[in-house]
């Protein structure tokens, strides 16, 4: 038996054409007649010929055609938080112009980088940011622990970008007003009479948490702050059950809209309406199933365009340029899931 594998000159001998013709077939770019391309696509079926070899393809144009994508926590948040997802759909869509898909990665193993200033070596057999072939990548949120990522790639001379975090000197940042956007919300709950104010945060560790609380603290100095494992309706809960066993506040500021139905959730098990009794908001602006008949107050984040502005990013720098940094405005909307403060619990608004 002949275990080699059928090439594109083989296909286009069966076929009686040229290995260019062939070729242009299966990569789309010129067009051949119907008959042509009949022609060629049965000589394929009949050598178990599926299309250009990968790998030989990249060779041929010097890079992978993979853009990694580093997603700190479990990688299914890429497909169940609602932000993260449309991030990826803007980014997906911007370096699909450089034909490059995305491929999710775990951090670099071992932790930080060491006193020797280099990044740890990679798990035996694991697929990491230090290891995947890669034409650039994309962070997504830093923590301090990032700088081994960074580190790693660029010791490797991969481009980065990294989203809503500062990955230091030149790496470009797609960034969003997380301070002003959150004081914007705190201000809002203010001027409806609220001084008894709790906060629900996203993950402790996460650039991004203390940027929000940062703008809410700027409003409230002394709001109490609960921290939430992950963005989602179940934490959301669980943390809300605390908040409202520690004490009632009279409004909670959700650091995202997950959270935020959360809280709601566990407002009602207290006996609380939302809002006469307590005023929630959120944060991100996006559909939460099962949470009518509320419409949340909210800010609104453009995720697909920070998404597409970080795919931007790549294809510059895979073309030599080095790309700005870039900060994004969230927009406030007004929801039901605010009020006025029970007259028995404070002042009257402003």
């Amino acid at each position: 038996m002949n275990s080699r594998r059928a090439t594109i000159a083989d296909v286009a001998r069966e076929a009686g054409v040229s290995p260019s013709t062939a070729s242009v077939v299966f990569s789309g770019k010129t067009p051949v007649s119907d008959a042509t391309r009949a022609r060629v696509l049965d000589a394929a079926a009949a050598l178990g010929y599926t299309g250009p070899d990968p790998l030989a393809a990249s060779l041929r144009r010097g890079r992978s055609g993979i853009v990694g994508v580093l997603q700190r926590g479990p990688l299914g948040i890429a497909f169940t938080d609602p932000v993260q997802r449309t991030t990826m759909d803007g980014l997906a869509d911007a370096v699909a112009s450089v034909d490059a898909s995305l491929l999710l990665l775990r951090p670099v193993p071992g932790g930080p980088v060491g006193d020797s200033g280099t990044a740890p070596g990679p798990a035996t057999g694991a697929a990491t940011l230090a290891t995947v072939p890669l034409d650039a990548a994309v962070l997504i949120g830093t923590i301090p622990e990032a700088a081994a990522d960074v580190a790693a790639l660029r010791a490797r001379g991969v481009p980065v970008v990294v989203i809503e975090g500062d990955a230091g000197e030149g790496v470009p940042r797609i960034g969003l007003d997380n301070h002003d956007a959150e004081r914007c919300l705190a201000e809002h709950v203010r001027r409806l009479g609220h001084t008894d104010v709790a906060i629900v945060t996203l993950r402790s560790e996460l650039n991004v948490t203390h940027d929000r609380l940062g703008g809410a603290r700027d409003v409230f100095p002394d709001a109490p702050a609960f921290a939430t494992l992950a963005s989602s309706i179940d934490e959301g809960l669980r943390v809300g059950r605390q908040v409202f066993a520690a004490g009632r506040p009279t409004a909670v500021l959700a650091q995202s809209d997950l959270l935020a139905a959360g809280v709601i959730r566990a407002a009602e098990e207290a006996g609380l309406s939302v809002p006469g009794d307590v005023s929630v908001a959120g944060f991100d602006g996006v559909p939460v199933d099962g949470l009518a008949p509320y419409e949340l107050t909210t800010m609104v984040q453009p995720a697909v365009e920070k998404g597409r502005a970080a795919g931007a990013a790549v294809v510059a720098m895979l073309l030599g340029e080095q790309p700005a940094s870039v900060t994004f405005t969230s927009v406030f909307r007004a929801g039901n899931t605010t009020g006025p403060v029970p007259e028995s619990r404070g002042v009257s608004p402003r």
